[in-house]
């Protein structure tokens, strides 16, 4: 039976970082981020849904999604983004659902369920196991200033937009100190990975 790893985090957490590190070691990751890229291309249901809710200007002319535009509309407004969440939710879990019982069959013994809003949208329920990326909040702040190329309040809108940190963290099984350098990360998803026997030295 396979062991399923919930990754959560918060934004500019280096959750991303913890992603590609379990890549490396040849572990499939459901990347919940890619799913909600996927279901919202030119054409599908979702698109539609989302266009319906906030109008044409959030299209290109391509008519792909204009995700700065999407991004500046939710997170300047709660109920916006909860309708958005809410719009998308249903096609998102069904993707990751999909992806992780394809990989299931494959035969995979350990699969990594990477998902931001893992606890808000109920995915604890879906793994064995749940790993928070954790930092303090002065370098979340710098890493997404550095990052997005936003202002101190436009970062902080972003972070304050998420559940705290702290209170993921208070319902991980397996933490992640993601302050340091990417060497002391490393050393930590390696000691994840050998106390459970997926990695040896």
């Amino acid at each position: 039976m396979a062991y399923i790893l919930g990754l959560t985090g918060g934004i500019a957490s280096g959750k991303s970082t913890v992603s590609r590190l379990f890549l490396t070691h040849n572990i499939p990751v459901v990347d919940a981020d890619v799913g909600a890229r996927i279901v919202i291309e030119p054409g599908t249901e979702a698109l539609k849904k989302v266009q319906n809710l906030f109008g044409e200007e959030i299209l290109l002319a391509n008519g792909e999604l204009n995700r700065k535009k999407l991004g500046d509309l939710i997170f300047s407004d709660h109920l916006k983004r909860k309708q958005l969440n809410d719009c998308l939710s249903y096609y998102i879990r069904e993707w990751i659902l999909s992806e992780k019982d394809r990989l299931i069959n494959s035969g995979h013994e350990l699969i990594v369920l990477d998902i931001p809003l893992l606890f808000e949208a109920g995915y604890n329920k879906d793994v064995d196991e749940i790993m928070v990326v954790a930092v303090d909040k002065e370098t979340q702040l710098k890493r997404l200033m550095k990052r997005n190329e936003l202002s101190q309040s436009e970062a902080l809108q972003r972070i304050e937009s998420q559940m705290e940190l702290s209170k993921k963290v208070a319902q991980a099984d397996y933490i992640i100190y993601n302050n340091g350098t990417l060497e002391d990360t490393v050393k930590q998803v390696e000691e994840w990975l050998i106390s459970k026997g997926y990695y040896s030295t």
